[in-house]
């Protein structure tokens, strides 16, 4: 079992606020348009980060448990893919302007981040009470690839979205986008602007990604702060990603098909984890090199598979997947 002082907890907990403080000053402070060299650049410095991260936490606790966060890193990552593939519908949906990107990225990003604390802490203390959680979690993943794979080709709906509903229909917002403000006046009454919708939309995705991740995270590892740091480091550099991959995002036909796969892998490695200690020894257990290299194998596949498609038939366009059909009214679009 990995123990973490509480210096260690708050050594890394500063290095994370740091990070998001400076992602902050970047992305709302600073409006402005993001170009390929600044994403590039800022991609590699997180991802950088992460791995430099990875390499002493395992030259310090041991290279069982560094082997597991970097699974659950590359775990998370993908999925955050996926998580950018929403993002970027959601701001062609209510056509952001390019200059406020930013500010919308980097407060889903700390929503999404809360979120998974929060869902982290809950699931950690689920499974420390109750062994049965590890069959729940499994089911829960094999029902959701279920679902993302019969929905690959599909995107999810936004204007079906609950909270942007109820916003649109309790809350006065105005026609254009103010300056990048969220909460404005006009003519002495107090408005919410269109962007603020846009963060509702993402805060209630980011809802749901957050109970596909954490129970596929914790498929790899049991180690709650594996789990916080890989979701942290993983959702670091989503805005710098957001501006870099957004144009090849188009390209991953089969996204949503490996990320079902994989996620169907981690829910069959959670069931047999509770078998092996609920019911007998000999249910065989997924070791974590096992667990790393499948979840690498499948993403390189689905990549180089998605781009040779897309190359051959560039009329093909990817999905981001749905865990539910899109409604009938819309399916007549």
């Amino acid at each position: 079992m990995l123990e973490v002082t509480a210096l260690g907890w708050t050594l890394t907990i500063g290095v994370i606020v740091a990070l998001l403080a400076l992602d902050l000053t970047l992305g709302v402070l600073r409006p402005h348009v993001v170009g390929f060299r600044e994403a590039a650049g800022w991609s590699i410095f997180y991802i950088g980060v992460a791995i430099a991260f990875g390499l002493v936490f395992a030259s310090v606790a041991g290279w069982g448990f560094g082997a597991e966060y970097f699974a659950g890193y590359i775990v998370e990552k993908s999925l955050s893919v996926d998580n950018l593939f929403v993002f970027v519908i959601i701001m062609s949906s209510f056509a952001v302007p390019e200059r406020y990107q930013q500010e919308v990225l980097t407060f889903g990003i700390i929503i999404a981040l809360v979120l998974r604390v929060i869902f982290i802490v809950l699931g950690a203390t689920l499974l420390n009470l109750f062994s049965f959680m590890f069959l729940i979690f499994g089911l829960i993943l094999i029902f959701t690839a279920v679902q993302l794979y019969r929905h690959r080709d599909e995107d999810p709906s936004i204007e079906d979205n609950a909270l942007v509903k109820a916003g649109r229909r309790f809350l006065p917002v105005t026609e254009d986008y103010i300056d990048g403000k969220m909460i404005t006046r006009v003519d002495g009454r107090r408005m919410v602007t269109p962007l603020f919708l846009v963060l509702l939309a993402i805060g209630s995705t980011d809802i749901l990604f957050a109970l596909d991740s954490i129970p596929a995270v914790f498929g790899v590892t049991e180690e709650a702060y594996i789990v916080f740091v890989a979701n942290a480091f993983a959702l670091l550099g989503l805005r710098a990603l957001f501006f870099l991959v957004k144009g090849l995002l188009d390209r991953l036909v089969y996204l949503s098909t490996g990320l079902a796969v994989i996620l169907a892998f981690i829910g069959v490695k959670l069931i047999l984890h509770w078998a092996h200690k609920a019911l007998s020894t000999s249910v065989p257990e997924v070791g974590t090199p096992v667990s790393l290299a499948v979840i690498v194998g499948i993403l390189v596949i689905t990549t180089v598979a998605s781009l040779i498609t897309s190359s051959r038939d560039p009329s093909k366009k990817a999905h981001a997947g749905s865990l539910r059909a899109k409604p009938d009214s819309e399916r007549e679009r």
